[in-house]
Parts: C-alpha cells; structure tokens; sequence
C-alpha cells in the first residue's frame, strides 16, 4: 500500500525535472558583447602604481613526448585594466573580492548615456537630476540593478594622456575624465539599492576627484565597482544582464575582471 505514494513522488520529480530542462539558458537567444579590455603591455593602469601587467614564458614549444606544450606566469597590480574595485578598496569593513556575492557581478543592467555632456566637458560628474530624467524616460532603476555609464571613453584606450588626461609617471594632480558625481552615487546606491556601479573610465569617481567620495560611498554600502570597461555603446539602455566576473583573491581589494554582456536579439 505503500507503492502508489512512491510512485507519485518519483513522477513528480521526473516532470519538475524536465521543466528546468526546457528552462536552459538558450544563447542563441542573445547577443554576446565583451565588455572587457585585453591585458597586455598596452593596459593602463593608475599612474601610482608600482608595477604593470608583466608576462613571462616559462615553456614554449614541444616536449620530449613530441607534444606541444606552453605555460606562462604573469604579475599585475589589482587596479589596473578592467578590473573589479572591492568594497575593502576604500572601506576597512568591506568585503574583499573573493566575499563579494554572486548577486552583485552576475544582474540586470541599465545604461546611463552622458557621452554628450563628456564630450564638453571631460570633467562632467553625473549629476542626481541625470538619474532622475533617466528614470523619467526608461522607468525606474530596480534595487540588484547593475548601473553602467557610459561616457564614450573608451574610444580612447590605450592612450594614456587622451584617457586619463595626463601622462605624467607618478602624478595624478592632472588626471581629467567623467564619472560619476557623489550626489549621484547617492541615490544609487543609498535610495536604489543597486548591486554595482561601473564605467569605461578608470574610476568611479572623475579624473580631479581627491577625496574619492564616489568609492566611499559604495564601499559603505558594500557595493562593488567595474572600472575600464568598453564596448557599452553596444548595449541598450535597458534589458540586458551582465556577468562581471572578477579573478577570485583571497583578501584582495580588487583584481583583474572579464566582463560579458547578454544583449536579447
């Protein structure tokens, strides 16, 4: 008398089975935009920092077992290139990159277009008001959302005066590029709740910035950021889902990211 129930049970995992298998990613269903930079001998990196990306070869080339075989060890500083920025970049708090949560590197996205205000001035911070006539237009931004702006910066990578405004080794007194503005920042991350902020600039707080509200602001709130990043003139301002995932460090204040976007066709 106790078939029947079993039976039952076994059925019902069989057909909730089958339904997450019609429920599979389908990529064809989507465009795939990287949104990454490559690491090479061109990458830039803040003009503080003590090392670059560095490559060195240690097997190339055919073994005794007459197989190919190559292998390389590399060193980089944490902030540099398309990388994450961790809470604990600029708060004692935060979490580090390997705690940060899956929720906030893998979500929505929305866009935020201010490359015409960049394009006359290249110190434009992205205002509260920029925010709201965004909202006011494309609805409003979700809490878990994945804020990105795009300034049009890109297009100058890997220029290092035309990107940062100043090529000076050492120097960041001169630094010149957009970002995001504090009062912005604000309202995103303390009224929105949204899960990062990212750029195709080098920072999340503009080139002149000293005091780095921006990162303080997020950092407090454990909100990660994606600096460096490219190609966001290929996405829509609305409706698409990004994966930014970071080189996972143990205690790490940042590291190298690659960055992908699925775009619906």
């Amino acid at each position: 008398m106790h078939k029947r129930p079993v039976v039952i049970i076994v059925s019902a995992v069989l057909a909730a089975s089958a339904v997450v298998a019609g429920q599979g990613l389908d990529l064809s269903r989507y465009q795939l935009v990287d949104l990454s930079h490559a690491f090479g001998p061109s990458t830039l990196y803040w003009p503080t920092a003590k090392a670059k990306f560095k490559l060195d070869r240690e097997a190339a080339g055919k073994t005794e077992g007459g197989f190919y075989y190559a292998s390389n060890s590399l060193s980089t500083p944490e902030h540099g290139g398309t990388h994450l920025d961790a809470p604990r970049h600029f708060s004692e708090g935060g979490r580090t990159t390997e705690q940060i949560p899956l929720e906030h590197l893998i979500a929505p996205a929305v866009v935020i277009d201010i490359t015409a205000q960049a394009s006359r001035d290249r110190d434009y911070r992205l205002t509260r008001e920029d925010v709201l006539q965004f909202e006011k237009v494309n609805g409003p931004i979700a809490k878990g959302t994945i804020v990105l702006l795009r300034t049009g910066w890109s297009k100058h990578w890997p220029n290092v005066k035309a990107y940062l405004g100043d090529d000076t080794p050492g120097d960041v007194s001169k630094l010149s590029f957009p970002s995001y503005g504090a009062d912005a920042a604000k309202l995103l991350v303390e009224d929105r709740g949204v899960a990062a902020l990212g750029i195709d600039t080098a920072s999340i707080d503009y080139g002149r910035s000293t005091d780095f509200q921006v990162h303080r602001i997020a950092a407090a709130r454990n909100v990660p950021g994606f600096e460096n990043l490219t190609n966001l003139d290929r996405l829509p301002l609305r409706g698409a889902t990004v994966a930014a995932l970071p080189m996972k460090i143990e205690g790490g204040s940042g590291g190298p990211l690659r960055a992908v976007a699925f775009v619906p066709r």
